[in-house]
């Protein structure tokens, strides 16, 4: 569970976060959606410990980032915008090397591998160097990478960039495999048709700020729409947010 309480962070002039507060359970998807440049990416940085907030409260799973950033480590499984692979290393080599720096062992890592291989249908690439991989293979590799150690919150930064129709389909397939296994996931987002079919919770953030915060059904009833892509835009106030 995330509990995030007026969130703040600047660089220079730019105020890139700006009072950002809300909860994400257990055994829910919690979908961060906002146009690019609203403040998703900086948020999951804080929220992981890469970037210190300037003020504002963050437990996750009862641990403050601020305070406790290694153990937070180990109970999170985080999946970055850049995904962040080693070009030179074979998916495998790249998922063995987070089960190392989790203190698993040997065996330990082995089983997790071939587990992870087969769930996320990875037998074709596993022992190829990830360097010319296809945006959903490196997707796949960064998320068994980030589950490796089977951590229970789990925070994704637009996951689904530059997937192709089957490979969309698999990962929200995955998404859901996580919620009903009683994980906390956090995905952030500018893509409605993904906050439509996957979140339970969504938290619409704006020029750094909540705008909106709740179930699909409450945000449609307080816009008082009968979409999420004319609730989403109502919410905000502003047409640049519309979203593909």
């Amino acid at each position: 569970m995330i509990v995030v309480k007026n969130l703040y962070k600047s660089f220079g002039e730019v105020k890139a976060v700006r009072g950002v507060s809300f909860e994400a359970q257990d055994g829910q998807i919690t979908g961060l959606l906002g146009p690019n440049g609203a403040g998703k990416t900086t948020t999951l940085r804080m929220l992981y410990s890469l970037l210190p907030p300037d003020s504002g409260e963050i437990l996750i799973d009862g641990l403050d980032p601020s305070r406790d950033a290694m153990e937070i480590k180990r109970t999170l499984g985080v999946v970055p915008d850049s995904r962040g692979l080693y070009t030179r290393l074979s998916a495998r080599e790249n998922i063995e090397y987070y089960g190392r720096l989790h203190g698993m062992s040997s065996p330990q890592i082995n089983e997790r591998v071939d587990e992870l291989t087969d769930t996320l249908d990875m037998g074709d690439f596993i022992d190829r160097r990830t360097e010319g991989f296809s945006q959903g293979q490196r997707v796949k590799v960064a998320i068994a990478r980030a589950m490796i150690h089977r951590p229970q919150t789990v925070l994704m930064d637009e996951p689904s960039n530059g997937l192709d129709v089957m490979s969309t389909r698999a990962l929200r397939e995955y998404v859901r495999s996580l919620r009903s296994a009683g994980h906390s996931v956090v995905l952030s987002t500018h893509i409605m048709q993904e906050v439509a079919a996957l979140c339970d919770r969504i938290v619409i953030i704006a020029k750094g700020e909540v705008a909106a915060d709740g179930t699909a059904a409450e945000l449609l009833e307080r816009a008082g729409c009968d979409s999420l892509e004319d609730a989403f835009v109502k919410l905000i106030g502003s047409e640049e947010g519309l979203l593909a």
